[in-house]
């Protein structure tokens, strides 16, 4: 395309100094035009074939043509109108392929993630494997400088990992024996053996792939408005121009006795071309689905998959979002809060001996609150320091540690023992302890916030989101605690899955249409609630698959900053495409009016059409420059 542009500039600038009249000339310039728009007359040839007349291609076709056609009547040689409106129109046509290939090329580069193959261990040595030929439970090998193929968990070695092409996020993560991994990201450093956890079909980079893959085929109401307006529009724009050349001239002939002749047609012919090539729809066609594709291609290398322009639509009219709490607003796992004496005060010398010998009891449990205990102890058991270990169900452990009865559990093992509890005034799981029969304080278990959730929320309400809530199945003074730390506005506890599609439905009745209700959570219970909500928002990288499946949304690294930064991304978007629609309504409607009376010649005419689709493009590119947002 911009070959065939230098040329016929070329071309065109030179015939300008060289002295050719008749037939020659003619002949020269329609060898130019037919290089610059030989494929336009193509495509509307085609599209009279096959019944599809009335197109942006059929219009520049018979403005061009009828251009040429009047100059030759008239004998004036000027043909420069019709190559310059074929030139400009093709100039326009090059500006909207480089911007639609610009945001092919950011989607492109997310479809890169997909690994071509995975490397497992056969007799010693490294062989390399289609990924779908490998089964859960299989044992692949990931070297530096490697794509991870499947979601697994690492079991040897340990290695940088970047993961922007999912997340959006440059800073390189570090993974280590026992640590979750998710296919597309990349292997900086070290050799890792993962233990694979999904298919390669239903692995993070293949559901990507097919979100992002799927994403175009729905239509925002903007981009069906346009289609719609274009099929109606167009038509009317081919008949008003008829009207305009027959009309007029014979209403001077029959009324003003004009003679009957095409001298007096040729006015209004010439206006009537004019007519057609401002009245082109190419600017809003053609800027419309590009800056939504553009939008969902910036969102995406933010980390933000958006399924469809009418998501994209729906996003930017959120005013309440609702969030799941476990997972969602925090990391979904059991750690130390706080060490408390028998006096519920924090004591520094009594925490190193309780963690100890909390951790110490509890070493032999599969329980998560074990785990929790010694993931927080950090430090290598001497099982030899315990014997005559015992485990009542429900209850928690007791032993001997160093000479010493220690018993690790619930107020019921407390009360068990012979020892009065103290109650703890900080909400989460507490876990009791005693040693040689008395009270020596306790742990305090919870729910860790993740370290973005407070200012996601107060960034939220600066996007223009007027009301947060927090539905959860924790228990009240757990949710209210966490609610009042973050900053929510209203919070619902002890909720079942089929409380939360009700209470949501209480909050979609209550929004009166005022704005769209976001639904953001990660569990599989979320899947209902995620689909009932007017906007689902699903955490992609340990959310579940179900969540995946019913968000309309997905952050690839879940965090819930990126949630207002989605909402500006698509006001920002849904801003671009209103200004493009104004500016090429406003222009044309003017330039129409003025072309009817003849004020406006072909060269406006060209502006009018071409110009505003060159400016609506370049603003519709706009919509992928999004990381500053």
């Amino acid at each position: 395309m911009l070959a065939r542009i230098v040329i016929a500039i070329v071309m065109t600038v030179a015939l300008q100094f060289i002295p050719l009249d008749g037939w020659l000339r003619l002949v020269s310039y329609l060898v130019v035009y037919l290089i610059i728009g030989y494929d336009i007359l193509l495509k509307a040839w085609k599209g009279i074939v096959n019944g599809r007349v009335f197109d942006e291609n059929f219009l520049m076709a018979v403005a061009t043509v009828g251009a040429f056609a009047l100059a030759i009547y008239e004998k004036s040689g000027d043909y420069l109108e019709a190559i310059a409106v074929m030139l400009f129109y093709q100039v326009g046509e090059f500006f909207q392929s480089y911007a639609v290939g610009k945001s092919r090329r950011n989607i492109a580069a997310l479809m890169d993630i997909r690994p071509d193959y995975a490397n497992i261990e056969e007799d010693g040595k490294i062989v390399r494997v289609d990924p779908d030929d490998v089964t859960v439970g299989q044992t692949i090998i990931v070297q530096p400088g490697e794509k991870i193929p499947i979601d697994g968990v690492v079991t040897s070695g340990e290695a940088s990992l970047n993961t922007s092409a999912l997340t959006g996020e440059s800073l390189p993560r570090e993974v280590r024996e026992g640590d979750e991994v998710i296919s597309g990201s990349i292997n900086l450093s070290g050799l890792l053996k993962i233990k694979t956890t999904k298919d390669f079909g239903e692995s993070t980079v293949s559901k990507i792939l097919e979100l992002v893959e799927d994403s175009a085929s729905r239509k925002s109401k903007s981009e069906n408005f346009i289609a719609k307006f274009a099929r109606i529009y167009t038509p009317a724009v081919c008949y008003g121009a008829l009207a305009l050349a027959l009309l007029p001239p014979l209403f001077l002939m029959l009324f003003k006795g004009a003679p009957f002749d095409f001298a007096t047609f040729e006015t209004w012919v010439y206006r009537a071309l004019v007519f057609l090539v401002i009245s082109c729809p190419c600017a809003l066609v053609v800027s419309i689905p590009l800056s939504f594709f553009a939008g969902i291609g910036g969102a995406s290398r933010e980390g933000i998959l958006v399924k469809g322009a009418n998501i994209l639509e729906t996003l930017s009219r959120v005013k309440t979002v609702v969030f799941d709490k476990t997972g969602t607003l925090t990391k979904g796992v059991f750690e130390v809060n706080a060490l408390h004496d028998k006096d519920d005060k924090d004591l520094e010398e009594w925490k190193a001996q309780l963690l100890e010998y909390a951790a110490i009891a509890e070493s032999s449990s599969s329980h998560p609150i074990a785990k929790s205990l010694l993931k927080a102890y950090a430090h290598q058991i001497d099982r030899s320091r315990m014997k005559d270990l015992k485990e009542i169900s429900g209850q928690g452990i007791t032993a001997v540690i160093d000479g010493k009865s220690v018993a690790v559990g619930n107020e019921k093992l407390m009360k068990g023992v012979g020892v009065e509890p103290c109650h703890c005034h900080t909400a989460g799981t507490i876990v009791h302890i005693s040693i040689d029969g008395i009270y020596a304080g306790h742990i305090v278990l919870g729910d860790v916030v993740k370290p973005t959730s407070a200012k996601a929320i107060t960034d939220l309400h600066r996007s223009g989101v007027v009301h947060t809530v927090m539905l959860t199945g924790d228990a009240k003074a757990v949710a209210e605690q966490t609610a009042a730390l973050l900053g929510i506005d209203e919070v619902h506890s002890q909720l079942l899955p089929a409380d939360k599609v009700s209470n949501l439905e209480g909050i979609l009745n209550a929004s009166n249409g005022d704005g769209k209700v976001a639904f953001v959570g990660d569990g599989i219970n979320d899947a209902p609630v995620l689909s009932r909500a007017d906007l689902g928002i699903a955490m992609g990288a340990m959310g579940s698959d179900a969540a995946i499946e019913a968000a309309d949304v997905v952050l690839m690294d879940d965090d819930p900053m990126k949630i207002g930064k989605a909402i500006r991304i698509s006001r920002k978007c849904l801003r671009i495409v209103w200004e493009n629609i104004i500016m090429a309504l406003g222009i044309k409607g003017v330039c129409l009016v003025l072309g009817i009376f003849g004020i406006v010649n072909m060269w406006l005419a060209i502006f009018a059409d071409v110009g505003v689709m060159i400016l609506a493009v370049l603003n519709a590119i706009r919509a992928m420059y999004v990381r500053k947002i």
